[in-house]
């Protein structure tokens, strides 16, 4: 569903990645700049319950993931080197987030079904992934899915933004449950993708 949206945001942050690039900051910079802020940001305020105030710090930092690419390709370094820096630091970033809400729920949240469909977001959102880099590791695809990690990404944000507000708990339960639900199905789609891929038609030679 984001995805869609690649092309508004590259006119968004073009301006921007040609400022930081004029002054000598690297794409790579962005990125692992972008992680770290995101990972301490998830790791302190989610288990302590600034739910609100870690929302907007993460939201906001969230965007160099679109930003250092814009940058790579402004400065014409875009290659297998950035992309691979870029999908190993997602995942720290995604593993934090939920890592976050699972010490919060299990803590000061005191609700032991939430903690488990938060720990449950995280083991699946980290299969998601591998199921893609394997699949395109054998030589095949497997990408989309009705959960990407944009889509994940918005979604847990926007419910623990809400809770933090003031919204009642229960509705970041029902997001993560939904979460959980999807997450699930975009790995088995991801699987049925590679096994279309792996085995001829039946009736085939």
């Amino acid at each position: 569903m984001l995805n869609r949206l690649r092309g508004a945001m590259t006119r968004l942050f073009t301006p921007v990645a040609d400022a930081l690039l004029r002054r000598g900051v690297s794409p790579d910079a962005v990125t692992i700049t972008g992680t770290l802020v995101v990972v301490v940001t998830a790791l302190w305020a989610f288990p302590t319950g600034h739910l609100l105030v870690g929302t907007l710090v993460i939201a906001l930092f969230a965007l160099t993931d679109s930003l250092d690419g814009v940058m790579a390709r402004r400065a014409g370094r875009s290659g297998p080197w950035g992309a691979f820096l870029d999908s190993t630091l997602d995942r720290f970033g995604d593993a934090a987030i939920f890592g976050g809400l699972v010490l919060w729920f299990f803590g000061d949240g005191a609700d032991r079904l939430a903690g488990s469909l938060a720990l449950a977001c995280l083991i699946l959102g980290s299969v998601v992934p591998y199921a893609r880099a394997r699949a395109e590791g054998l030589g095949m695809t497997a990408s989309g899915g009705i959960a990407e990690r944009a889509d994940r990404l918005l979604l847990v944000l926007t419910a623990t933004g809400l809770v933090g507000f003031g919204l009642p708990a229960v509705v970041l339960t029902v997001v993560l449950a939904l979460l959980a639900v999807a997450s699930a199905i975009t790995v088995v789609q991801r699987m049925a993708m590679v096994r279309r891929q792996a085995l001829p038609p039946e009736g085939a030679a």
